[in-house]
């Protein structure tokens, strides 16, 4: 009962501020010039918009193979299955509740404990954010944008720090001064210690230099193709983007979307790339022409990609 009023609670917290965000992002443009400029919109560059999502796409379902790979083997093909069912999730649920549908679904699956492949997801995430972090720390310095946004990725930075701290701290906290005694009074529950257990045995995939070599390249190259995709969105309605702007807008919606919202974030994707693209000199009625473009292709991508895996391999293990 707790655990469903959590749930409960948590969407309705990310729902509200989904349309807290509609509703902003919708007083500072004009709708109908966005739709006049949407209808012009290039179709050769919105074909293109969706090459570089799928590239995206497709270098996370690697990249958390890669992760995963240190606790047991996964095929490519399952490990994309499997991702795509979870953002699927994730545009039919609030709050990001997609992560645990796919942990959940990969360990039920593979034969994996679901909540150390969580813990893998866990990591994922916060390579996810370091790397997102360090992209739009960059643009800002090319970019030499000051004000509001500069302060979200400062502030971006220290959350970064915070969360590689925790990580090390999970997967070390066996090892800290005083870890016995509290493994002894925690030992008075032994499903908790259990949990505690699989957890850190997720999180210490990020122990292994190389795993967390690997999952840093790729996660660069899925944010590349992310990138080139709002460049390539940009063009379409007729905005040049330099790599430095389209970089601040992939990397700025990440960091606002990483913040549980409504499903599929809408709303706080669209005002973010609206308050950036103010920041770097993009007209208010483009920037959210493209960012509509980005979100929607990304939306129908994994929505498809995740109802195609749901009827290959079923609700159900059989």
């Amino acid at each position: 009962m707790t655990l469903r009023r959590n749930a409960l609670l948590r969407g309705g917290v990310g729902a509200a501020i989904s349309l807290v965000a509609i509703w902003l992002v919708l007083r500072s443009v004009d709708v109908g010039q966005t739709i006049e400029i949407l209808r012009a919109a290039d179709l050769g560059w919105i074909v293109l918009v969706a090459v570089f999502v799928v590239v995206d796409l497709l270098t996370r379902a690697l990249r958390w193979q890669r992760l995963v790979a240190p606790i047991g083997h996964v095929g490519y093909l399952p490990m994309l299955a499997y991702l795509l069912i979870g953002y699927l999730a994730n545009n039919v649920l609030p709050a990001r509740l997609g992560e645990l549908v796919r942990s959940h679904y990969l360990g039920d699956r593979e034969g994996l404990s679901r909540t150390t492949t969580l813990g893998t997801v866990v990591v994922e995430r916060v390579v996810d954010f370091v790397v997102v972090v360090a992209i739009a720390a960059a643009a800002i310095l090319v970019l030499s944008v000051r004000g509001i946004v500069a302060n979200a990725v400062l502030v971006g930075v220290a959350l970064a720090a915070l969360l590689a701290a925790a990580i090390a701290i999970g997967i070390a906290a066996h090892r800290l001064p005083g870890a016995e005694r509290i493994a002894v009074v925690a030992g008075r529950w032994p499903r908790l210690m259990d949990l505690a257990g699989k957890l850190r045995g997720g999180l210490a995939v990020a122990g292994r230099p190389r795993t967390l070599g690997e999952a840093l390249i790729l996660s660069l190259l899925a944010w590349g193709a992310t990138v080139l995709a709002f460049a390539a969105a940009g063009q379409a309605v007729g905005i040049e983007l330099t790599i430095g702007q389209a970089s601040l807008l992939a990397a700025g919606v990440a960091l606002v979307t990483a913040i549980p919202a409504g499903p599929a974030n809408l709303g706080t994707f669209e005002l973010a790339a609206v308050e950036i693209a103010k920041a770097v000199g993009v007209p208010p009625h483009e920037a959210f022409a493209i960012a509509l473009l980005v979100h929607a292709t990304i939306l129908v991508l994994t929505s498809v990609g995740g109802l195609v895996a749901l009827a290959r391999l079923g609700w159900r293990r059989d």
